[in-house]
């Protein structure tokens, strides 16, 4: 990998610029090359955070990421993103991808790590998950002790989340979207939702903590919800 330049998997956290990391701030503003995934017809949000610190002569590669349910066309958006980051480390400049929270906890670098970490020198810079700061905006533990902890994508289906929140101390349920009012029904049926948290946009100036009785009927992208089943567990 001599002469090749290095790929830096980059979290930004989730929202706020001064949750990002040192290192994260400092290496952004030393890149010729960043990347970004983006929505498909609009802007980045990883960029967004750490905007101030990009350099006005910076090599920017975006990937306008589609918004659908099949693979495919995503799948085809990180080739060619990849392709683009690999003829830079072929020319030896280092390549900065940035991912909103942390780069490998539901982060859409790990399509580009996949596609380019047997070629080249690859560093991960962790950032704040979306997860922590939810349960920061609330003042409340995730969990504690000995207790487990689980992370559920609310698109499984009734019966599986069922069974895993049942089998679990704590849950944080992610990718809640347009399935809020589905999750809310099945926490009620199971006398859960009066211990079940809300947040939406943590960390930024428009965050929204609430119980999630009081939570509306349609959640944002930027939204999660928090369950501790047992006492507060610092009790």
């Amino acid at each position: 990998m001599a002469g090749k330049g290095i790929l830096y998997g980059l979290g930004t956290g989730p929202g706020d610029p001064e949750l990002v990391t040192r290192k994260a701030w400092r290496l952004i503003e030393e890149a010729s090359v960043i990347a970004y995934p983006s929505a498909e017809g609009g802007d980045s949000f990883a960029r967004s955070i750490i905007a101030e610190a990009i350099a006005p002569d910076v090599i920017e590669i975006e990937m306008p990421v589609p918004m659908v349910s099949g693979r495919a066309p995503a799948q085809a958006i990180y080739d060619e993103g990849a392709s683009a980051i690999r003829s830079h480390l072929e020319d030896g400049r280092d390549v900065v991808v940035l991912c909103e929270g942390d780069p490998l906890f539901y982060g859409s670098f790990m399509y580009l790590l996949a596609r380019l970490r047997d070629d080249f020198e690859t560093q991960i810079i962790p950032g704040v998950t979306s997860m922590t700061a939810c349960a920061a905006a609330h003042n409340h533990a995730l969990v504690a002790r000995s207790d487990v902890l689980t992370v559920l994508p609310g698109t499984l289906d009734d019966d599986a989340l069922t069974a895993r929140i049942h089998d679990t101390d704590a849950v944080v349920i992610m990718k809640i979207g347009r399935h809020l009012g589905r999750l809310r029904d099945l926490l009620m049926r199971l006398g859960l939702a009066e211990q079940a948290l809300y947040v939406s946009h943590a960390s930024l100036p428009h965050e929204k903590a609430l119980p999630l009785s009081q939570a509306p009927d349609q959640a944002p992208y930027f939204s999660m919800i928090l369950l501790y089943k047992g006492n507060d567990p610092w009790i």
